[in-house]
């Protein structure tokens, strides 16, 4: 919301959002035409082995793309005791049906940190001061915005192994659960990003929770909750992973030994990968424009268009063809734009408005007044 524009941010919103629900149904049609059951299979037969390579190192790289120069120590013992703890055990698991069931509860922690950013946006909210162009309705950032929407709904990578878990498998029924999760998403996503940005306008950071003072207990909670969620969907990246490694390298089967090394492995690296980025807006960013807009826009429309039969003015045709050069203009421009342009970022550290003594008004609107008198009513009752 911020990069795009409020207005602008919620529209792009539910943009992506369809795109997401088309392309997934896309995927697993083109997989019936093709009669594949993999998005790497059917790449591999629509594009030939460069295809098939370059949607393995696009799904491989998914949860690696970072800033490496940032490194911020404080976090460490705590992100490799829980990854020691909980993470790898849980990556172990080689059946997806039962790591979507322990998913589950990361959703369950999704609503309850929602409700508590909804309850600081009405407590909160009124005692940051609103910067001037927060109301604007585009700003020049939008590609950008688009880069991290398309990493929020990102999913394609697993899709076929979620439809193959499913009992009686059709089109018909994937596309149904689709819908309906895509609603969900969508709403979870609007209200987040609406609530979040009601309360910090621009100064709004890629991670929501470094808005908050340190001192608030239900945004701590929150926090807790959110990095319960992580250690609880991570599995599911890792298995994506570990599965292209072993349809790349050992013919799709692993053995037993090689299942527990390659996922300690991964795991490993994606532990090194945290220990050196405390900045979540470039990841976000980079890793949207480069891999989620390929995998949600440019791949699957690629593949629908080789192996369908429909004429050229068939619905899903004229989406794809449309989808297609979007994606590949998202990806380039967003690119460019993450580099030259990356977000904000506090490396940690508190925001001013967390500070009554130490506070600065530079290029805030004319509301710092009422900042300055409430401030320490903010910092004294607000956070109890």
């Amino acid at each position: 919301m911020k990069q795009a524009g409020f207005p602008l941010g919620i529209l792009l919103l539910f943009w992506v959002s369809y795109i997401t629900d088309f392309s997934l149904i896309l995927l697993i049609k083109g997989g019936a035409l093709s009669g594949t059951d993999s998005y790497q299979s059917l790449v591999n037969k629509t594009f030939g082995f460069p295809g098939y390579l370059l949607l393995s190192v696009l799904q491989f790289l998914y949860p690696f793309i970072v800033d490496p120069e940032n490194v911020f120590i404080g976090r460490h013992f705590i992100i490799v005791l829980s990854t020691v703890t909980f993470t790898l055990p849980l990556s172990l698991y080689r059946d997806i049906a039962k790591l979507g069931k322990i998913s589950f509860i990361s959703t369950v922690l999704t609503v309850v940190i929602l409700g508590i950013v909804m309850t600081r946006a009405v407590s909160l909210g009124p005692h940051i001061p609103k910067t001037e162009d927060a109301w604007v309705f585009a700003k020049p950032n939008a590609i950008q915005a688009v880069g991290v929407m398309s990493f929020a709904f990102i999913c394609h990578h697993n899709c076929f192994l979620v439809y193959g878990s499913l009992e009686e498998a059709t089109v018909a029924k994937w596309s149904r659960i689709i819908h309906m999760s895509i609603l969900v998403s969508v709403f979870i996503c609007m209200l987040f990003a609406t609530c979040g940005y009601l309360t910090f306008t621009g100064f709004t950071q890629g991670d929501l929770f470094e808005n908050y003072c340190r001192g608030d207990d239900l945004v701590t909670f929150g926090r807790f909750c959110y990095g319960i969620t992580v250690i609880l969907t991570y599995p599911i990246e890792c298995f994506v992973t570990r599965e292209v490694i072993a349809n790349v390298f050992f013919g799709g089967t692993l053995s037993s030994v090689f299942h527990v090394v390659i996922t300690v492995v991964i795991i490993t690296i994606a532990t090194l990968v945290s220990l050196l980025i405390d900045c979540l807006g470039i990841v976000l960013e980079l890793n949207g424009v480069l891999c989620a807009a390929p995998l949600i826009f440019i791949i699957p429309s690629a593949c629908y268009l080789k192996v369908s039969e429909e004429p050229r003015t068939h619905s899903d045709k004229i989406v794809s063809c449309v989808m297609l050069p979007i994606g590949a203009v998202v990806m380039i421009f967003g690119f460019i734009m993450a580099i030259t342009n990356p977000q904000d970022c506090t490396h940690g550290q508190e925001m001013f408005y967390c500070f009554p003594d130490n506070v600065s008004l530079t290029n805030i609107s004319d509301s710092h007044f009422q900042l300055t008198t409430q401030l320490p009513v903010l910092n004294i009752s607000i956070f109890q």
